[in-house]
């Protein structure tokens, strides 16, 4: 089974987030997938993980990219895994075909929108049924994370 992380997004959008938790992610020496809700969303995060800070970079691809499997960082619409990563990143609101394929699941969803907190709530609920072990990460002001209820 999976361990879940629902990542409720309120003081920084994805763009700002995603590339802080991806870093964290590298640092612990794991891979990464992160499946995207639309072949823009992918392209617009191939772009931003080379430009997120002045100094800082992670090292990613995507399908036009190719090498795959030198990617520590895949981003794709697929429900794939050609970078042999444990964890998987979902955006969008796009949901996981198996989520027990995974080691870590973080689901990140924006708080200020009604339907994609509905629709996350429907995940957990899912995910929690399935047997997956949960956690739920509430966003600070200054954009870090704190483990909640």
């Amino acid at each position: 089974m999976a361990e879940v992380g629902f990542y409720h997004l309120t003081a920084t959008p994805l763009d700002r987030a995603l590339p802080k938790l991806l870093e964290r992610t590298l640092q612990a020496g794991q891979r990464a997938v992160v499946l995207a809700g639309s072949e823009e969303r992918v392209q617009a995060l191939n772009g931003l993980l080379w430009t997120y800070e002045e100094r800082s970079w992670l090292p990613h691809g995507a399908a036009r990219d190719g090498f795959a499997g030198d990617q520590p960082i895949w981003l794709t619409t697929t429900q794939e895994n050609p970078n042999g990563a444990e964890f998987l990143f979902l955006t969008d609101g796009v949901a996981a075909a198996d989520l027990a394929a995974w080691t870590r699941v973080f689901d990140l969803f924006d708080g200020r929108d009604d339907a994609a907190v509905a629709a996350a709530r429907a995940r957990w609920k899912a995910a929690r049924d399935a047997g997956h072990g949960l956690s739920y990460w509430r966003q600070t002001d200054r954009g870090g994370w704190e483990k909640a209820g």
